[in-house]
């Protein structure tokens, strides 16, 4: 069932370069301390203490041997203070001396512009500023350390910010005063009910109604090929014929796929269907301890080129329209170099959506991303061979924890509101583990050493670049993508040498992928060609860029159909030998 993948296995311990190969006691030895740690790993939430002790130490050590530094940071502080006395006397209707940096939402309400709640919200961020300079631009500390301690010191204010405390909240004090302390009875009741529901004691009256197979994934389409890994869907046509090349969507197994097929008004395969394209989807299996040994390389082989095989034969032999999103497009595109390194033409276009293919500027998730931090979730994946979706929820929730943690406490809990769950909230709430051997050679080759850019990732024998991609390329990146940055997508037109279109729409990494015609406030940005001899840096690109409103669909609708073939429309191939409907089996397996 699993292969031996060509990538470089993680060093196991006592398997890195220098040391001897263990016997069999020596084994017996380090699989008990692997254990041990990986325990130690999940009371610490995989965590590692260490790496977080190491970036304090090179901050704090190097701040203390730099008094100058000191004194300019005292003398800041001395200035906001002065700063926030003169705002505290100037009232209401002026400036605040402090604003909120870009799309920080916590203090938009009428009421923090009233004493004292003015003063609070000034003060929060007048240390969130001193702490920004405080660990910015210091002399000796390591980047991904500095980043680091920015990062966990601005999680800690985060937390402690007026907005959380009913008492210190203008919102709160108000809904308290006018239902006569109601809001905190209904915030009650809400947690309860949302302990419960992580305990699994939900009553029926209390499930939501987002059901996969019944509200959402319901486009029509049969599972045409299943495996070890993955269900292949073909979706059934709404046009009388179809363009001869087919698309191949390949979606990241950390998420279930039909965040593309959401609901009918938002389904991107439903839209791309009623366009006059055969359409096929890979679902991919929620992997179990079984799967524990999957490699990276086996979604690749045994994951996109076993699909493309079938797509490709199931429609006559004609090329195929290969679109990937986030994880699902990194493979996809070591996929199409690999072809393009062996002169498969199987491929007739590449589409990444809000996916990367060089990791140096990944964002956030890279300040988790260190050799101490990955050898204990290594050690945490030896014992049950997964990583469990809490985990990989808890790291998003940490990353935007205003959005995703303090907002939900403050809205459902004080507030005592109660928002019923929409679809991507439900989808959001599904998610899939990951095989342990995948996700280690995952963050190691890809993370940690970028050698799918630096041409140093080896497939199948051979060491395999982004520039070996030979098909044209359409990246699609987000504006407020904390998983995929959208200057990380857009990397590409610096390393592949093929005709690169890139298109940077608004939202986040999942909402800028589902935006239909017609979404309300929906925008994005087209400018020139990245890809070629001449790179333009994405601030030089932005600058060149047009605003249109809308959806970013028909704009890639219309790319899409450029690199189509110009021969007659076709019937859209029967499915043969069907083994169930739409959305199949894998899907729903928990």
């Amino acid at each position: 069932m699993h292969s031996e993948s060509p990538l470089r296995r993680p060093a196991a311990e006592g398997d890195s370069e220098g040391c001897a190969q263990p016997d069999a006691i020596q084994d017996v030895f380090r699989d008990l301390d692997r254990r041990l740690r990986g325990r130690f790993a999940q009371v610490t939430g995989g965590q590692s203490p260490w790496a977080a002790l190491q970036a304090w130490e090179d901050w704090y050590f190097h701040l203390s041997v730099s008094p100058a530094r000191q004194i300019e940071l005292w003398w800041r502080w001395s200035e906001a203070l002065q700063a926030l006395a003169q705002s505290e006397r100037a009232g209401e209707g002026d400036e605040w001396a402090f604003k909120p940096e870009p799309g920080d939402r916590r203090f938009r309400s009428p009421g923090w512009n009233r004493a004292p709640y003015r003063f609070l919200a000034q003060s929060h961020l007048a240390a969130e500023a001193q702490w920004r300079a405080a660990t910015s631009c210091l002399r000796g500390v390591a980047d991904h350390h500095a980043r680091r301690v920015a990062f966990m010191g601005s999680s800690f204010l985060n937390a402690l910010a007026p907005v959380n405390f009913p008492w210190t909240n203008p919102d709160v004090l108000d809904a308290t005063l006018a239902s006569n302390g109601q809001n905190f009875m209904r915030g009650m009741t809400h947690l309860w009910q949302d302990i419960a529901a992580q305990s699994g004691h939900l009553r029926p009256d209390e499930k939501h109604a987002w059901q996969v197979g019944k509200t959402m994934a319901i486009t029509e389409g049969q599972v045409v090929y299943r495996n070890h890994l993955f269900e292949l869907i073909q979706y059934a046509p709404t046009t009388g014929k179809v363009h001869p090349e087919p698309v191949l969507i390949v979606p990241a197994w950390i998420m279930k796929y039909y965040i593309l097929d959401i609901t009918p008004e938002d389904s991107f395969v439903r839209w791309l269907v009623s366009q006059g394209f055969t359409v096929f989807m890979i679902s991919w299996k929620n992997p179990g301890t079984d799967l524990r040994d999957t490699a990276f390389d086996d979604y690749r082989r045994n994951g996109v080129m076993e699909a493309l095989e079938v797509v490709h034969a199931a429609c006559g032999g004609a090329p195929v329209h290969g679109v990937g999103y986030c994880l699902g497009g990194t493979i996809l595109a070591i996929a199409a170099a690999v072809m393009g390194r062996s002169d498969d033409n199987r491929l007739a276009s590449l589409t990444l959506l809000a996916a990367q293919t060089d990791f140096r500027e990944a964002g956030e998730l890279l300040l988790f991303i260190d050799e101490s931090q990955v050898a204990l979730l290594e050690d945490m994946m030896h014992i049950d061979g997964t990583l469990d979706a809490r985990n990989m929820a808890g790291a998003f929730s940490v990353l935007r924890a205003h959005e995703l943690v303090y907002s939900r406490i403050v809205e459902r809990y004080m507030l005592g509101h109660k928002a019923e769950p929409g679809p991507m909230e439900a989808w959001l709430a599904d998610p899939t583990r990951m095989p342990a051997r995948m996700h280690s050679e995952y963050l190691r080759q890809l993370f940690m050493e970028n050698s799918f850019t630096h041409g140093e990732l080896s497939v199948e024998g051979e060491f395999v670049a982004v520039k070996d991609i030979g098909v044209p390329v359409f990246a699609l990146g987000a504006e407020r993508d904390h998983i995929a940055p959208w200057r990380s997508v857009y990397r590409i037109g610096l390393h592949g040498s093929a005709e690169t279109t890139f298109v940077l729409t608004g939202g986040g990494h999942n909402t800028s992928v589902v935006s239909p015609p017609g979404k309300a406030g929906a925008y994005f940005y087209a400018g020139p060609q990245i890809g070629g001899s001449t790179y333009l840096e994405p601030d030089a690109w932005m600058a060149r860029a047009n605003r249109k409103d809308g959806s970013w669909w028909p704009e890639w609708l219309s790319w899409l159909k450029a690199k189509s073939g110009s021969g007659p429309r076709v019937q859209s191939p029967a499915p043969h030998d069907a083994l169930g409907p739409a959305p199949g089996t894998y899907v729903l397996e928990a």
